[in-house]
């Protein structure tokens, strides 16, 4: 089994190139959709959450804006919900690499894999890209998005160039999604083709 990871900043087309892996037979976890339902409704990690930043959850589970407010910018409480949340979507991606343990082909769709050091777990990573200008107008159509946000979270982002100079394969997804999902095709027989290497 070929451990894949793809990644790319905000509004870069990550989850668009998911989808086109998906289409073509590749299982992909997507470590948000696991965030997002360990502290949605009955998620695991709701008790745990409000217990350690009380006033967070409600019965929709967690509250990502008030959440967000109290750890965006505080490295401590950023630390303090990241010691609860990772260990459980830990456990999550172990449990979904067992159910394809006969995949030839498996993709972390991880958003800080470089931040976060989980590169050298995998064995090539994908980064998706497109021009910071296609990129500002993708995230400032977003729902609640404003320029401010948005510069904040680039701040905890590596640099597109970083990520594009680190990574083993680039997708353009400035391109036509005819030509995005071409060059998705042809990444994934590239990796399938180095068995054996």
């Amino acid at each position: 089994m070929k451990t894949v990871g793809l990644t790319g900043s905000i509004g870069m087309g990550k989850s668009t190139v998911a989808a086109m892996l998906r289409d073509l037979g590749v299982p992909v976890f997507d470590a948000d959709a696991a965030v997002h339902e360990l502290q949605g409704p009955g998620g695991r990690l709701v008790a745990e959450i409000e217990s350690a930043f009380p006033g967070t959850t409600g019965a929709m589970g967690v509250d990502r804006q008030k959440l967000g407010a109290l750890v965006l910018g505080d490295d401590a409480a950023l630390a303090r919900l990241e010691g609860i949340v990772h260990p459980a979507v830990a456990a999550d991606r172990a449990a979904f690499l067992a159910a394809h343990a006969d995949a030839p082909l498996v993709v972390f769709d991880i958003p800080l894999l470089f931040e976060k050091g989980g590169a050298q777990a995998l064995e090539s990573v994908i980064v998706v890209s497109a021009l910071p200008e296609i990129q500002r107008t993708r995230v400032l159509a977003r729902p609640g998005m404003t320029p401010e946000k948005f510069d904040s979270i680039l701040a905890r982002q590596l640099p597109d160039a970083e990520k594009r100079a680190r990574a083993d394969h680039v997708i353009d997804t400035g391109a036509p999604l005819d030509a995005t999902r071409a060059q998705v095709a042809e990444v994934v027989a590239c990796i399938l083709g180095r068995e054996g290497r």
